[in-house]
């Protein structure tokens, strides 16, 4: 066996992965410390922070929604719709095979597209939030400052945090799984832009 490798992922894609991956890092840090300060000023500071790191979501989901639409094939959210590949895992029970094509993979597929899904959500909950708390964004004609709402946003946007979260984690382990169980990098694809697979070698 041996390794080959091809240029799949772009640099524009690289780059707003990077960029999103380091703003819900920063969203999930600032969340959980603005709750353990309390009312404090340094917590309202942290709060209004975190609002700001909210827009660069904002930004970073409008980039990869736009990029999924139009930039390259491994780039567009049709590659990550996989619903034969989803079916023959889930009869097969196996979540794990050997990668053998380009691109993602059926689960890796599958988590990002629950991921979009639930950052979107995210960024909504967390606009009306804004609205509601700081009096600022663009939900505020609608909701500026109406506490009455606050606990049909707060309740989802902490539920939807800990998804989030928790899709970060299988995310990471997933990418340490593949690796040690069948020793292709696979950590390295968004720096490098290269994708690795196994190959029968060739009989002379």
């Amino acid at each position: 066996m041996r390794l080959e490798r091809e240029k799949v992922y772009d640099p524009i894609l690289r780059g707003v992965h990077v960029w999103n991956a380091l703003v819900i890092v920063l969203l999930l840090l600032g969340g959980r410390a603005g709750g353990w300060l309390g009312y404090t000023p340094e917590a309202a500071a942290l709060r209004y922070f975190h609002v700001l790191v909210g827009y660069g979501l904002v930004l970073g989901l409008v980039a990869r929604i736009t990029w999924g639409l139009v930039g390259p094939a491994p780039a567009r959210f049709s590659g990550l719709w996989q619903p034969r590949a989803w079916w023959r895992m889930a009869r097969t029970r196996e979540f794990f095979p050997t990668p053998a094509d380009w691109g993602h993979q059926a689960a890796s597929a599958a988590v990002y597209l629950l991921l979009y899904l639930l950052l979107l959500g995210m960024v909504v909950t967390g606009l009306a939030l804004a609205a509601i708390n700081q009096g600022s964004g663009p939900l505020y004609l609608w909701l500026g400052h109406d506490v009455t709402l606050k606990h049909l946003f707060r309740e989802p946007h902490e539920a939807m945090e800990y998804a989030v979260l928790a899709l970060v984690v299988v995310h990471i382990a997933t990418l340490i799984l593949h690796e040690v169980r069948h020793g292709v990098p696979l950590a390295q694809a968004m720096v490098s832009g290269f994708q690795y697979r196994k190959v029968e070698e060739e009989e002379e």
